[in-house]
């Protein structure tokens, strides 16, 4: 009865505090502005199917893309089984759905493999990390807590699939000896090889399944309260990042109604702009100027470096990496969410998005060719913040590179971003 009530206290305060930490992350994200994206739902349900359900985008690197499917889909599945091992913990049970017979036997059968392919794969990323050294699991913004929690995040995986299949050898054994309450029940195809090492002592089996079901339950718990604090946060909010992700073409840019309807109007003295609400701020210089989706895929960015490994700029040794733009972007959001914890909504610490994280060269080295959103395998969209800076940069405080004012000057000018006038725009086709 005491081990039951020490159960029911950790498993409420672990999902109480769990809850805690999403609404602070819900909060931070409707922070941003509204926008709306609930346009085509059939296509929005169809994506996320595809991508955050099937990995779709994921294994265009095959190799990456097949491990991450082992952990994911064995991670998951494997979890199903933590249903049982709550209504062991609660009610002082052991193995509950055991009466289910043959289809039990071939679930704990499947979790098992599903178990040892989730070590394979941590196994491979932890060897590509340390042993191979990808370099896009380095950069200046992968260094400290963002390269540390990458690894903590796989041995805690190893330890949890480790304590599963022990804890499944020790009742195998137990199962086997016909030992108190190990009843018969399941299928051991990976654990039972385990079992040939345990020891055969009674006492010393009943403690070890013991300690390893109690290390498996109070870590995945502990794993979940992790969860907030980590880039593995995505393991949620992959599957509404899909859904919410932009569906237009990847070369469509926003427009601002205000600046469209005030070019309208110069063009054509008829026309009546519709009224519009007034506008704070063109573009953004700070994370409340950005939507609600972007701020979500701040959270959502896995720092897996496929965006910076396919940019341009950085491939040709530019400031810019666009895993650094979401990073910074979730970093300052925190930073907000942390304000308005300690002094209240609306507190102003003097920090911006840009300029205090994000400088002006980065944004001028963005080529926006789209390759960053095109490789992200959850459709994040580091372009549209990169679009977002600048246009605060233009029509705010016209601090521009030099480049591309010298173009301004030209298009107004000449129009035509080229310094030649209009008048010899033809002459290439001049004969001699």
């Amino acid at each position: 009865m005491i081990a039951q009530i020490i159960f029911a206290l950790a498993f409420i305060a672990a999902a109480i505090f769990f809850t805690i930490q999403v609404k602070k992350i819900i909060r931070n994200i409707n922070i941003g502005k509204d926008v709306n994206r609930s346009d085509k739902p059939k296509e929005r349900w169809l994506t996320m199917a595809k991508i955050a359900m099937g990995q779709t985008k994921m294994v265009r690197r095959p190799l990456a893309g097949i491990m991450h499917l082992f952990v994911y889909v064995g991670f998951i599945i494997i979890n199903l089984e933590v249903l049982e091992i709550i209504i062991d913990g609660l009610f002082g049970t052991h193995r509950i759905f055991a009466f289910l017979g043959g289809f039990y036997d071939f679930l704990i059968g499947s979790f098992e493999v599903l178990a040892f392919l989730v070590l394979l794969g941590v196994v491979v990323f932890i060897a590509r990390r340390t042993i191979v050294n990808l370099k896009r699991f380095s950069g200046p913004e992968m260094i400290g807590w963002p390269k540390a929690d990458a690894m903590y995040i796989l041995v805690i995986e190893v330890l949890l699939m480790t304590a599963f299949l022990t804890m499944n050898a020790a009742d195998y054994k137990l199962q086997l000896a016909g030992y108190g309450h190990y009843i018969v029940a399941g299928s051991f195809p990976i654990s039972q090889y385990i079992a040939n090492i345990l020891p055969n002592n009674i006492e010393a089996l009943v403690a070890i399944e013991r300690a390893c079901w109690w290390f498996h339950i109070l870590g995945i718990l502990a794993f979940l309260n992790y969860l907030p604090y980590s880039k593995h946060f995505h393991i949620i909010l992959a599957f509404p990042n899909t859904w919410y992700s932009n569906l237009n073409a990847k070369g469509r840019f926003t427009n601002m109604d205000s600046v469209t309807n005030e070019v309208k109007a110069m063009l054509d003295p008829s026309f009546t702009p519709p009224p519009v609400d007034a506008i704070s701020r063109f573009g953004a210089k700070d994370v409340q100027d950005l939507n609600w989706v972007q701020l979500m895929n701040a959270y959502t960015c896995t720092e897996c470096g496929r965006c910076t490994d396919v940019c341009p700029a950085n491939q040709t040794g530019k400031l810019l990496s666009p895993r650094k733009i979401m990073m910074d972007t979730r970093d300052r959001l925190e930073e907000v969410g942390k304000n308005t914890d300690k002094h209240g909504k609306g507190y102003d610490d003097g920090k911006t998005l840009l300029d205090d994280y994000i400088t002006r060269e980065e944004i001028w080295a963005c080529t926006t060719c789209n390759a960053c959103t095109e490789a992200c395998p959850i459709n994040i969209d580091p372009l549209a913040i990169i679009v977002d800076l600048r246009r605060y940069a233009v029509m705010e405080e016209s601090n521009v590179a030099g480049s591309v004012n010298a173009m301004f000057s030209n298009v107004e000018n000449n129009g035509a971003p080229w310094k030649y006038s209009p008048a010899d725009r033809f002459n290439w086709a001049n004969k001699d």
